[in-house]
């Protein structure tokens, strides 16, 4: 990092003479260069890695240069929902600021996020962003997919067909693999939530992978969300066992002053471990992918021969991370759900009346 940022400001600093000049002007010269610098790198990596990976307004599929010499975006754009104290609710679609080359309402759109044009205006942005119109969709697919499931059983289906016989073995994995090892006879009652967590997160990791969709499990509000419900759910379920372990842990009077807090700040990481092992793991394959296919790009800016030498190779090492991303999709589902699995039976675990012979 420290070269790259050497090598950057070198390469402008000798346009950028201020010995003669004042302080205003010096400023402006370093802006002018700094765009005529991004104007020559043309693919800007960084752009595309966070603006697939990040929150946004609209669903972006390409862009194109027309005959007219400027680039056109082909995109779906959701609604903008804004509420001011000062000016009320406004309501308008995404497309309306034209990627942010116009005001609409009083408002402009900073990168993906939408500022009042009024520094002294308050504004609350409860428009509905790309990750949440594809959690609804997830949901609603998620929803279809299980009423279609009962409704077979309900019928009184007698051989597994279709969506069926591929839900009925992981309903039954979760349950055998997953539930009834951690919570023994209370199993039953907590497996309708923990079959809810796996198939939502999976449902929303195989989404995610679809060429234009966003990666909401890759979005660290979304886990921390999930993270938030398994740590009501947890804590909700404990017993009296569970508080007296950790305000009165098994072990000699002079070391319950170190593990109390130990005890006690296990109550908060349980729950950020869950949060951050699905947002790290399935934001880093996306990562991984854009960069590898990116750097297509970034070769063929260099030299067109280069890039399209390496083209083979990107495309092979893309396809082979976004297998494993499909197989990954499954695993953090899984661990996510196991480990929500194995906190609730420490939260719901009877205590052990042992005695204890010291020889």
């Amino acid at each position: 990092m420290v070269a790259v940022f050497t090598v950057f400001f070198l390469s402008i600093s000798g346009n950028v003479s201020a010995q003669h000049e004042g302080h205003e002007n010096a400023v402006e010269k370093l802006e002018k260069d700094i765009e005529k610098k991004e104007e020559k790198e043309g693919f800007d990596a960084n752009k595309v890695i966070f603006g697939h990976i990040l929150d946004a307004h609209e669903f972006h599929f390409f862009e194109y240069k027309g005959s007219d010499g400027k680039e056109h975006h082909v995109t779906l754009p959701l609604p903008v929902i804004l509420y001011s104290p000062q000016k009320g609710l406004s309501v308008f679609m995404s497309s309306a600021f034209h990627h942010g080359e116009h005001e609409v309402d009083g408002y402009k759109m900073v990168g993906e996020k939408i500022v009042p044009v009024d520094p002294s205006v308050k504004v609350y942005d409860i428009s509905l962003t790309r990750n949440v119109v594809q959690m609804m969709l997830a949901l609603a697919l998620l929803i279809w997919i299980m009423v279609s499931v009962a409704g077979k059983y309900k019928n009184g289906t007698k051989a597994p067909t279709g969506m069926q016989n591929a839900i009925e073995p992981v309903i039954t994995f979760i349950r055998d693999e997953v539930a009834v090892p951690n919570l023994g006879a209370k199993a039953d009652k907590y497996l309708p939530y923990l079959l809810t967590v796996f198939f939502f997160i999976l449902v929303n990791n195989i989404i995610g992978l679809l060429p234009a969709a966003a990666n909401v499990t890759g979005n660290i509000a979304f886990t921390l969300i999930l993270a938030v419900v398994s740590f009501v759910v947890i804590t909700v379920s404990s017993n009296k066992n569970y508080w007296s372990h950790i305000f009165n842990p098994p072990v000699p009077g002079f070391v319950k002053g170190i593990m109390i807090p130990v005890e006690v700040l296990q109550i908060i990481t349980k729950p950020f471990a869950l949060m951050i092992r699905l947002f790290a793991n399935m934001m880093a394959g996306h990562v991984i992918i854009i960069c590898l296919v990116s750097l297509i790009f970034i070769f063929a800016g260099i030299s067109k021969g280069v890039g399209i030498g390496f083209t083979p190779v990107s495309i092979a090492f893309a396809v082979f991370i976004y297998l494993i991303e499909v197989l990954v999709a499954f695993i953090q589902a899984f661990i996510f759900t196991m480990l929500t699995a194995v906190f609730i039976s420490q939260a719901v675990e009877e205590g052990h009346h042992e005695e204890v012979t010291h020889l």
